[in-house]
């Protein structure tokens, strides 16, 4: 009896290794591209008040996050729809003059299927220029 004890676990065992049960991991797929169509407004003054700036486009998801000049915007990024963004522009951004790099993230997102499947890569539009003057 104490040998069955032994031998049904380290069977039990081999069979499941056999089936190729482990723990899998799936790669994440493509997410959706967010795309830029406009800035409003598209320039503003050196050292002048802070503003809020309006992103228009498609396929903003709704953790979509503005990037300004290559830095995420996290706080200051609002949602409003999947074509429309805002970002509170303090004045401390628009300090000196120049042209910024404005984009849109729609941030990577974690698998909730089977072996943590289903997840998707974060995507970047493409830059809109935005003037300092």
């Amino acid at each position: 009896m104490k040998t069955w004890k032994a031998v049904i676990p380290a069977a039990l065992a081999i069979v499941t290794l056999a089936c190729g049960y482990s723990s899998k991991t799936s790669a994440p797929v493509a997410g959706t591209m967010p795309a830029i169509t406009q800035l409003n407004p598209t320039s503003a003054n050196a050292g002048g008040p802070p503003f809020m700036l309006t992103v228009n486009g498609t396929n903003f998801n709704s953790t979509a996050v503005v990037n300004w000049n290559g830095s995420a915007q996290t706080t200051g990024t609002t949602y409003v729809g999947p074509g429309q963004l805002t970002l509170a522009v303090p004045a401390a951004m628009i300090a000196t003059s120049g042209t910024i790099q404005v984009m849109v993230t729609n941030p990577a997102t974690q698998g909730t299927g089977m072996y943590g499947s289903g997840g998707t890569l974060a995507e970047t539009s493409s830059a809109v220029i935005f003037t300092i003057n």
